[in-house]
């Protein structure tokens, strides 16, 4: 995590306008703070204190077919997936 372009530890004080950029689950985020909050709020109302300016995520590929990387007869689990696929 940064903070201004500088590492910063989770007790670095944050101010207005202060830039915050990370890696969260698998993508890089870059965030704006616009406000402050005193206290821990729900989500709705934190989204109100930051602009995200992150790059927009990569298009879904779940559409893809699961394909197994091992050789040979596919495991249990594996037949279990195809068969989901197929929608048996």
């Amino acid at each position: 995590m940064k903070v201004n372009g500088l590492a910063a530890k989770p007790a670095h004080p944050l101010k207005v306008g202060d830039r915050v950029t990370c890696y969260v689950h698998e993508r890089h985020r870059d965030l704006e703070v616009v406000g402050l909050l005193s206290k821990r709020v729900g989500a709705p109302v934190a989204v109100e204190c930051y602009v995200d300016h992150s790059p927009a995520p990569p298009p879904d590929d779940s559409s893809m077919p699961f394909i197994s990387r091992t050789a040979g007869r596919p495991s249990k689990r594996d037949r279990r997936h195809l068969d989901r696929l197929r929608g048996r």
